[in-house]
């Protein structure tokens, strides 16, 4: 196999702390090392790389994405996924298991698995349901599971509603050294909303979802995981008061993480109202009169301008530990619907860097090497 040189570009390597313009070789597919500029020699019929006044970094790591397959493959397959997420420079993807049927079977992963290796060399490490149809009722069978090569459990989509199954769940994943990726949200005080409470959803004259359904779920499962010991991942954090509470529960020692998405330090609840035409296929109007834009629509949905901020401050004191897209394609025929009745959801890995980059790394809010840990090398210590 021929050596690799990529050349004169910014190195970014937060597991060694490594940030300075270098040639990187590589050999077999493995790192040989980094050197100075100008001081190695590119081997014959070697490939050649420029990467000068460019970012040479480890491949990003999405452990929150739908690549709709098994079920719905209109609205995407894990070869279209898959592509999107190299586009996007994601070399490792963690699709979650809300598909058709539900990935709660060992039967579903290595379909999964099957599908991926077809697929373009990006990695395919799916999570699986935490129960049974994601009904709620009957914890899967997470031993037989994590052996047909899951990288963690999850209800995504939907919580555990019950307590005391959580709980038995969080005991089983800490038996098997496996995460919970965690939604947390109580349905009963967000199923009919459509966006967040707040002057907006007053303003368009739907229903809101409040910052408490997301509040709520996650005080109770800091407390389980604070009791189980369990390695417990919050998925798609967007409130202030959820920060909030993620690090307190950090300074008592729970092995807690967190991720957020790039909607929610961008984007706010003002931005579902839309501006646009209304004959585009994704902008409808509302019970108020207004215009709203579905694509704005997501779950959790985008918050306050507070809330946007509070992100921001977490992304920088290291609260949040992951940038997650939480990708979530449809097909247009879905997004063409009612504000109430268009699914929730966003596309993501292909503007995760560019929109991370845009609003993090060039107002001076993080560092180039706090936003690869972000998008790289956090992911894959919360993976193991």
């Amino acid at each position: 196999m021929k050596k690799i040189y990529i050349l004169n570009g910014r190195i970014l390597d937060p597991s060694v702390s490594l940030d300075r313009t270098a040639d990187l070789v590589i050999s077999g597919g493995v790192i040989e090392g980094v050197y100075d500029c100008g001081t190695v020699s590119p081997e014959k019929g070697s490939e050649i790389i420029d990467a000068a006044g460019k970012w040479v970094m480890p491949g990003f790591i999405d452990v929150h994405v739908h690549l709709r397959e098994p079920g719905q493959e209109y609205k995407e397959d894990i070869a279209s996924g898959c592509r999107a997420a190299a586009a996007g420079g994601f070399t490792a993807v963690c699709p979650m298991p809300n598909t058709d049927p539900v990935t709660d079977s060992v039967e579903v992963v290595k379909y999964i698995r099957e599908k991926a290796e077809q697929a373009n060399g990006v990695r395919v490490l799916p999570s699986a349901a935490i129960t049974l149809g994601q009904q709620g009722r009957v914890l899967t069978d997470m031993e037989a599971l994590k052996k047909a090569g899951v990288c963690g459990f999850s209800e995504d989509g939907k919580s555990v509603s019950d307590i005391l199954l959580m709980r038995e769940a969080m005991e089983k994943a800490k038996s098997l050294d496996m995460p919970i990726f965690d939604h947390t949200q109580q349905h009963e005080i967000s199923d009919s909303g459509c966006m967040h409470r707040g002057r907006y959803s007053e303003l368009l004259d739907v229903q809101g979802i409040p910052p408490e359904a997301e509040e709520l779920m996650t005080i109770r499962d800091i407390l389980l995981a604070k009791e189980t010991g369990c390695r417990l991942h919050l998925s798609h954090i967007s409130t202030a008061a959820c920060l909030d509470l993620i690090r307190t529960a950090k300074s008592w020692g729970i092995p807690l993480t967190a991720e957020t998405a790039p909607h929610y330090f961008t984007l706010t609840d003002a931005d579902v109202v839309a501006d646009g035409a209304a004959d585009s296929y994704h902008v409808t109007e509302t019970p108020g009169g207004h215009l709203a834009d579905t694509h704005k629509k997501m779950n959790p949905p985008l918050r306050t301008e507070t809330d946007r901020l509070a992100v921001l401050r977490a992304l920088m004191d290291g609260t949040v530990d992951a940038i997650a897209t939480d990708h979530a394609p449809h097909a247009r025929v879905e997004k063409s619907r009612s504000l109430e009745g268009a699914p929730f959801g966003v596309i993501g890995l292909e503007t995760s860097f560019a929109v991370s980059h845009t609003q993090l790394v060039l107002p001076g809010l993080v560092t180039p090497l706090r936003l690869t840990e972000l998008l790289s090398t956090n992911p894959a210590k919360i993976l193991g």
